[in-house]
C-alpha cells in the first residue's frame, strides 16, 4: 500500500536532470592550476567547461564526482568535498539541471597524463582561466574561496605538494591559493612553530647550487594531535 501511494506521488511529476562538476586543482611549477576541457555535447558544444557528468541512477554525487575524476585522471582516493548546489532555473539552456560542484585537490605529477590528453583536458593557472560555459566560473570563484578559507584551519594544502617539498615551494603553494605575496620570514617561522614537518637529509638544488632542504609533512603526528585538540591555524587570508 505505502508503495502504491508512493508511486501515485511521484507518477506525472517532471522530471530533472541532475549533474556533477568537478573543480580539480593542481600546483605545478609554483602555479597554481584548475583542470577544464572543451565541452563535447550541445548546447555550447566547444566551449571550455569543467569536467562533469550527469548522475547515474545507482550513483551518489560522490560517487559520480569519484567516477569522473577517475575517468579523467586515472586517480583514486584523491582529497574531493562537496562544495555547493547551483540550482538556478536558467543556468543550462539545454535542460532544467541542478548541479552539485566538487572541489578536488590531486598531486599533480601523479596523474595519468596521456589519459588527460585522451579525453582533452587542459591545464590553466587559476589567474589566467578562459571564460567557461554556464554557471562553472561562479563555481570556480566559490571553490577557491572556500579553499582559501578550508587552508588556514587543515593542512590540506599538503595534497597539491609532492611528499618532499621546500619551505619555499610551500610558500609558494599558499601565495597562489591566497592570490598574495606572504613574508617569507613570518611565513616561514609561523609553519615550523606548528612543529608538523620533519627535515629531511636531502635538498632540492633546482634553483641554486646551495640548494634548500626537504620536509614532509607529518600527517601521523597531526592526526595524533587533532584527537587531543590540537588547533591548526596555519595562516590568515
Amino acid at each position: 500500500m505505502k508503495n502504491l501511494e508512493k508511486n501515485k506521488w511521484y507518477s506525472g511529476r517532471e522530471k530533472l536532470f541532475v549533474a556533477v562538476d568537478c573543480v580539480i586543482f593542481g600546483f605545478d611549477k609554483g602555479v597554481l592550476k584548475l583542470l577544464v576541457f572543451k565541452r563535447e555535447v550541445e548546447p555550447l558544444k566547444g566551449g571550455w567547461s569543467l569536467i562533469g557528468s550527469f548522475i547515474r541512477p545507482e550513483e551518489d554525487a560522490d560517487g559520480a564526482a569519484k567516477r569522473v575524476l577517475k575517468e579523467i585522471t586515472g586517480l583514486d582516493h584523491i582529497y574531493m568535498e562537496e562544495l555547493k548546489t547551483y540550482s538556478h532555473v536558467d543556468r543550462d539552456p539545454g535542460a532544467r539541471c541542478i548541479s552539485i560542484s566538487q572541489y578536488a585537490l590531486i598531486k599533480i605529477e601523479e596523474y595519468n597524463k596521456e589519459l588527460v590528453k585522451q579525453n582533452g583536458a587542459f591545464w590553466f593557472a587559476v589567474d589566467n582561466l578562459p571564460d567557461l560555459v554556464l554557471d562553472h566560473n561562479k563555481m570556480v570563484i566559490d571553490a577557491l574561496e572556500y579553499l582559501q578559507h578550508k587552508v588556514q584551519f587543515f593542512p590540506i594544502g599538503f595534497e597539491l605538494l609532492s611528499n618532499s617539498f621546500t619551505l619555499p615551494q610551500l610558500q609558494s603553494l599558499y601565495e597562489e591559493i591566497f592570490q598574495k605575496k606572504l613574508d617569507s620570514r613570518n611565513f616561514r617561522k609561523k609553519i615550523l612553530s606548528l612543529d608538523l614537518l620533519e627535515k629531511t637529509a636531502a635538498k632540492d638544488k633546482s634553483s641554486s647550487k646551495k640548494g634548500a632542504y626537504l620536509y614532509k609533512f607529518d600527517l601521523k603526528k597531526y592526526n595524533r594531535l587533532q584527537e587531543n585538540g590540537f588547533n591548526f591555524l596555519m595562516l590568515k587570508k
